[in-house]
C-alpha cells in the first residue's frame, strides 16, 4: 500500500475510529500505561515527538500524566491530524501539542527532543531500508540518550505456531463489532500491506538504525512494543 492509499485508508476512517475500535481499548490502555514508566524519568519539561499520530490518543494520556511536556505530532493523514487537533483543544492542551500534516522528513528541522514514540506505524513500510530509513529520521531528531517507544505486529509467519496466533487475533478483530467481510481484508492485508516480522528482526532493524539494543516491554496477541535509546553520535 503506498502513502496516497495509506492516507485515504485512514482518512476515511478518522471521524469514528476511536469509536470502532473502543472494545479493544485494553490493548492500547496497556501500552500507554507501561509507555508513561518507559519515560517517567525523563525532564519535567521534556519534549515529545510523535510520529504516526493518528487521533492523539497517546498524547493525550502524556500530556494527563506529564503536565509540562510539549508534543510534537506528526501524521500524514489530514482527516486524522484534524481530529488529533480537536482531541487537544477539547482535553486542554493545544498550547501544548503542535499537530504537523505529513511525514516526518517534511517536518521542520528543530530542537531535538527527549522521547519518540511510534506506535503501528513502521509495520506498513514493507520495503526493511525503508522502514530502516524510518528509525534513522527518528534518532536524528532525537538527543543522545533520547528515548523511543514503538509497537507493531510481529511474529514468525513461517513458524508452525503462526496460523494458531492470528486465528486467535482476528477472532479478538471480530470482537471490535467487524463485519465478517472486514475481518477478511484485515487478514488480507496481512499478508499484502503489513510487513509481520519476527521481532527480533524488527529489533535488529531498530537497532541498525542509531539505537541501543530495544527492549521488549509489552506483547498482547500480535501486537509488540520495544523502548530503546538513541546512541550518541560517533566522533570525529
Amino acid at each position: 500500500m503506498n502513502r496516497t492509499q495509506l492516507e485515504s485508508t485512514f482518512d476515511r476512517q478518522a471521524g469514528t475510529y476511536d469509536q470502532q475500535w473502543a472494545k479493544l481499548a485494553p490493548f492500547r490502555d496497556g501500552i500507554h500505561l507501561l509507555m508513561a514508566s518507559v519515560f517517567t524519568r525523563l525532564p519535567q519539561d521534556a519534549r515529545m515527538l510523535c510520529v504516526g499520530a493518528g487521533t492523539g490518543a497517546e498524547i493525550q494520556f502524556l500530556a494527563e500524566r506529564f503536565t509540562e511536556w510539549s508534543f510534537v505530532a506528526v501524521e500524514p493523514s489530514p482527516g486524522m491530524a484534524e481530529v488529533a487537533r480537536a482531541r487537544a483543544a477539547q482535553h486542554g492542551f493545544s498550547d501544548r501539542c503542535t499537530v504537523h500534516t505529513g511525514y516526518l522528513e517534511s517536518l521542520p528541522a528543530g530542537e531535538p527532543f527527549d522521547c519518540a514514540a511510534s506506535l503501528l506505524v513502521s509495520q506498513f513500510l514493507l520495503d526493511p531500508h525503508e522502514r530502516g530509513a524510518f528509525f534513522r529520521e527518528i534518532a536524528s531528531r532525537l538527543k543522545a540518550g533520547g528515548v523511543l517507544v514503538t509497537s507493531d505486529l510481529a511474529s514468525d509467519t513461517g513458524a508452525p505456531h503462526y496460523a494458531g496466533l492470528l486465528e486467535v487475533w482476528l477472532r479478538t478483530m471480530a470482537g471490535a463489532d467487524l463485519s465478517p467481510d472486514r475481518v477478511q481484508q484485515m487478514r488480507e492485508a496481512y499478508d499484502r500491506d503489513v510487513a509481520i516480522l519476527p521481532g527480533r528482526r524488527v529489533e535488529a532493524l531498530i537497532a541498525s538504525a542509531g539505537f541501543d539494543a530495544p527492549v521488549q516491554f509489552y506483547q498482547a496477541g500480535l501486537m509488540h512494543a520495544w523502548y530503546c535509546r538513541a546512541a550518541p553520535a560517533p566522533s570525529t
